[in-house]
């Protein structure tokens, strides 16, 4: 008989529900290729990186919903699909997602690459929101500019009326510095998002 006093895990009484191997087993990573629209490619990329959402995260909550996945099925037009200028692209997603994609693909006859472009089409409001807030952060840049400017004049007036022993310039200047390493943040990050200005 195993000694229970030595074992960590609490005894499975049926209350918790037990992950089955075919759900463990479509978590797992895989590579697929599909021809889509250098706008639908750039799209994911925006979004990732205003999100700091890695791309198997975004793409497998777009596929993996077969109801909504249904409904971009049944609105593809193939004509308008078939003239886009595609180019390929390799992701790295779920098996689950793509065992999805190709169960409605096959249910609806709709081209995997179509259904994956037109549910990429799902994520325009959220640029066009980003694009929004990356107007509002580029003039919080330049107000926390300003501050930076007026928080250095102020830390070199303390220097040369109180020196640089005194607590008061050591305290201004702590605070100056955490201001001046917030800005510079801030800035990369803005810097990050100029490539939303240009979608």
């Amino acid at each position: 008989m195993q000694d229970n006093k030595n074992n960590p895990w609490p005894p499975s009484d049926g209350v918790l529900s037990q992950p089955s191997s075919e759900d463990l087993r479509g978590r797992q990573s895989v590579r697929a290729t599909f021809k889509l629209s250098s706008r639908a490619i750039d799209a994911m990329s925006i979004v990732a990186v205003h999100l700091g959402i890695k791309q198997k995260s975004l793409f497998d909550h777009l596929i993996e919903d077969a109801s909504s996945l249904s409904l971009v099925a049944r609105e593809i037009e193939s004509e308008k699909f078939n003239t886009l200028i595609r180019i390929q692209k390799t992701f790295v997603i779920s098996r689950k997602t793509l065992v999805c994609l190709d169960q409605i693909s096959r249910q609806f006859d709709a081209p995997r690459d179509a259904l994956v472009e037109y549910s990429i089409q799902r994520l325009m409001p959220v640029i066009a929101r980003e694009r929004q807030r990356h107007q509002k952060r580029k003039e919080i840049l330049s107000e926390l500019n300003t501050q930076v400017g007026d928080g250095l004049k102020l830390l070199q007036k303390s220097r040369r009326l109180l020196g640089e022993e005194d607590p008061v310039f050591i305290k201004l200047e702590a605070a100056v510095k955490t201001l001046v390493s917030t800005r510079d943040n801030v800035e990369d990050f803005v810097e990050k998002g100029k490539i939303i200005e240009e979608f």
